[in-house]
């Protein structure tokens, strides 16, 4: 219990702290912590296409078989099958980058959301109107105050409505953004590679294909991940099936259309230009724009809604 309040109050001060009287330290310091690892991920996920084929041989030694284009030469059955393992391993590897890198993006794309609100909320609590200081804002009159209390680890006495203070990072929204994206990347990558399959972009023929996979990708795809999104979401958050109905019914047209303006356009982007092994990032990184703009409209809804809404804080990893 100890360690409990000790690690709330050092959460607290570390939660007063800005960087140019705007932007909350401690979001500051966990989006460099996300990129940090986003970037190393990167890295990994790159090295793993690289050696697809077509690239597998350079790992080799000049008089070992050469893996191109899905064919074999070498009399050894052996090497063969060791090689098909290597490959198959590798390949497992970048599926395992590839789902933790979207986890990472999902956690980059709600520490955004939240620092957005944070920084909204510190310039609405700063100077309110006919009011001069709280005394709550003062961290040694606080502790004082704290200390007289039976039952000090009330989350509303810790983190208390300071007009100085953002609101608290939430880090379990955090964990089930990431968790969601984690386990959403195999089902998006495998649209991406079903895509890829049923309409081949060629030097021949480009335009028609790509439109063609934005046009399945918009009709099939973006309803059912926004099914997926606000029932997965609602439900970890303690909502139930009920909830998941209020937020379908409240959230899920307005969100649809919102999705339509910009993915659609992102969409063609994606599979004119984009080689599929940078498809599920792409639209990843764009998701923390989309995420960014869901949050800023959803905070002007009504206010009285006590469960926390998804699309506040939605990483939005691929819902389009």
């Amino acid at each position: 219990m100890s360690w409990d309040l000790t690690r709330r109050r050092w959460m607290r001060q570390l939660n007063s702290k800005y960087i140019f009287d705007r932007f909350p330290l401690l979001h500051a310091i966990i989006f460099i912590i996300e990129m940090s690892i986003l970037a190393r991920l990167t890295s990994r996920f790159n090295q793993y296409y690289n050696e697809r084929p077509g690239a597998f041989n350079k790992s080799h030694s000049p008089n070992a078989t050469r893996f191109e284009s899905g064919r074999c030469f070498h009399t050894s059955r052996t090497l063969l099958v060791a090689m098909r393992n290597d490959y198959a391993n590798r390949g497992a590897m970048a599926v395992l980058t590839m789902m933790v890198t979207n986890a990472v993006l999902g956690g980059v794309a709600d520490t955004v959301a939240q620092s957005i609100t944070a920084v909204r909320e510190r310039a609405l609590r700063k100077y309110p109107p006919g009011q001069g200081p709280n005394p709550r804002d003062d961290p040694v009159a606080y502790e004082i105050h704290e200390l007289d209390r039976k039952n000090p680890l009330l989350e509303q006495d810790l983190i208390p409505e300071s007009r100085d203070l953002p609101p608290p990072f939430d880090f379990e929204r955090l964990v089930r953004f990431m968790a969601y994206g984690f386990c959403m990347a195999p089902l998006q990558f495998k649209w991406f590679g079903f895509l890829e399959r049923c309409f081949p972009i060629t030097k021949k023929s480009a335009y028609m294909p790509a439109l063609k996979r934005v046009a399945f990708d918009q009709l099939i795809f973006a309803p059912f991940g926004l099914v997926c999104f606000f029932t997965a979401m609602t439900l970890a958050e303690g909502g139930g099936m009920r909830g998941v109905k209020d937020k379908m019914r409240d959230m899920y047209v307005p969100t649809l259309k919102a999705n339509y303006i910009l993915w659609p356009a992102v969409q063609v982007i994606n599979f004119r230009l984009m080689p599929v092994s940078l498809q599920l990032p792409f639209v990843s990184t764009v998701g923390i724009a989309w995420t960014a703009y869901l949050s800023l409209t959803n905070a002007a809804e009504d206010v009285q809604q006590t469960t926390t809404r998804p699309a506040s804080g939605s990483p939005n990893i691929r819902l389009a």
